[in-house]
């Protein structure tokens, strides 16, 4: 017996069940012996995804474990006429005969029931292509309408896609906010599973699954169609222009690290602080000396002459730094730091509509094209002004979404247990990449060199080799 579904909205495998049970009323007509059940469940046979229990089923016909199968129809076994010519010649060669509950038997050893069964296979095909256009269609108006197509439960929505669920909800703006202020993406993930949030198929999140969920043009208030977006009947969580911000800040692959996590920043200057021989931000975290302590080396010294660029112990320059940034923000005047503007004075409605003009400007360009209209080079000219000027504006965009990441610790009481938490590990505190974005909001730091041995006080470590630029008073 063979059973096959496309989609399971139910997830219970009702309907291959049924193709079972009407199986077994044919089993019993044809005075059959059960050799195996094959079921597939959820997998299209027009798609050329391969179906596990279908191959094994061939494997099991070629062995010549059995020499007849059932399906509920001919459709449920294939649907593409290459699938079928495969099927075909395994049939010849091991003489299977089929039977289906609503098709009847195929006779594949003759040319008559073979080309029955392929114009049954090619209208089958037909089926499944005109079906997709209308499905296609049916979704794109959807979009274009505002509506949610439907599927699972949507994490930040009840089951009906379109009520909030207030918890959730707050959990999507709180990590947006937080990626767009320069929070890294496993920081986002850590701090979801802590707060007990759990995926809409009740899973633990994960970096990939967190890294969709932020990019979702519905957390913006959004439905999408291919690469076109539109206003949605639900209410947005996160603003448009700090949703566009997540998902090109989520879309560099500069932010990507490997599998294993290896190159993950564990360390507050890396690339952030300048080495004050060359001027460039290159210093990197290395292992020196024979004890293999960690310290900051310039990057740069690696592509000229090794002498020359500066060499500093890697935990006591964070120290410091982090030191100097916390009695900082608590000074009086530092509330200041806070509250400064960013992006008020782009208007970023009038940009949001200049692009949507531009999209469709593109399609007319395309559409004048096709029809003859225009000539392909002024076609590459028009296109190529328009996508400069939809660049400038994501750019702008992007931008004006960006929040500062000194927000959220003005007028609190204690910078200190904020910035380093409340425990040895600091689990609690500010992850690293918040800290080294309110480093780079905040100063510039520059690394000069120094003479080495002790210092009076008896340390290695020199404060007056570091160079401070504050870029906010």
């Amino acid at each position: 017996m063979y059973a096959r579904i496309s989609e399971d909205r139910e997830g219970a495998g009702l309907g291959v069940e049924r193709q079972l049970e009407d199986q077994c009323v044919l089993f019993g007509q044809l005075g059959l012996r059960l050799a195996g059940v094959y079921a597939d469940n959820d997998l299209s046979a027009f798609t050329g995804k391969p179906r596990p229990d279908y191959l094994a089923m061939l494997a099991d016909l070629d062995a010549g474990r059995a020499r007849v199968v059932t399906a509920w129809h001919t459709d449920r076994l294939h649907r593409t006429p290459k699938e079928l010519e495969t099927y075909i010649d395994l049939a010849e060669r091991r003489g299977v005969v089929t039977h289906s509950v609503k098709a009847g038997p195929l006779d594949l050893a003759t040319p008559s029931g073979r080309a029955v069964a392929r114009t049954l296979c090619a209208w089958a095909r037909f089926e499944s292509e005109h079906k997709g256009e209308r499905v296609r269609a049916a979704r794109r108006q959807a979009a274009e309408q505002g509506r949610w197509a439907g599927g699972c439960r949507p994490f930040g929505f009840e089951p009906d896609g379109t009520t909030l669920r207030p918890g959730e909800a707050a959990a999507i703006a709180a990590a947006s906010e937080a990626i767009v202020a320069g929070a890294s993406l496993r920081s986002v993930v850590r701090e979801l599973n802590e707060a007990g949030h759990r995926t809409a198929w009740d899973k633990e999140w994960i970096p990939v699954a967190v890294r969709d969920m932020l990019r979702r043009p519905r957390n913006a208030g959004l439905t999408r169609y291919g690469t076109e977006t539109f206003p949605a009947a639900w209410p947005a969580i996160v603003p448009e222009a700090t949703w566009r911000a997540v998902v090109s800040i989520l879309s560099d692959p500069g932010r990507r690290t490997n599998k294993t996590g290896s190159n993950r920043v564990k360390w507050l200057g890396s690339g952030l602080y300048v080495c004050g021989v060359c001027g460039q931000p290159a210093l990197q975290v290395s292992q020196t000396g024979g004890k293999k302590h960690s310290a900051y080396r310039c990057k740069a010294r690696d592509n000229t002459r090794p002498s020359g660029h500066v060499t500093r112990a890697a935990l006591h320059l964070d120290d410091y730094i982090e030191r100097i940034i916390v009695v900082r923000l608590h000074q009086p005047d530092a509330t200041d730091l806070f509250t400064a503007p960013t992006g008020t004075d782009i208007d970023t409605t009038a940009l949001h509509t200049e692009a949507a003009a531009i999209a469709q400007r593109l399609t007319d360009l395309s559409t004048a094209f096709a029809e003859g209209a225009i000539t392909l080079a002024q076609l590459r000219t028009g296109t190529g002004t328009l996508r400069a000027r939809l660049t400038e504006i994501d750019d702008t965009l992007t931008a004006a979404a960006r929040i500062n990441p000194l927000i959220g610790l003005a007028g609190q009481p204690s910078i200190a247990e904020i910035w380093y938490g409340t425990t040895p590990e600091r689990a609690d505190g500010l992850d690293i990449g918040r800290r080294r974005a309110v480093l780079a909001t905040l100063l510039t730091v520059t690394v000069l060199p120094t003479s080495k041995g002790r210092r009076p006080n008896g340390s290695y470590f020199d404060p007056t080799g570091i160079h401070l630029e504050w870029k906010t008073h």
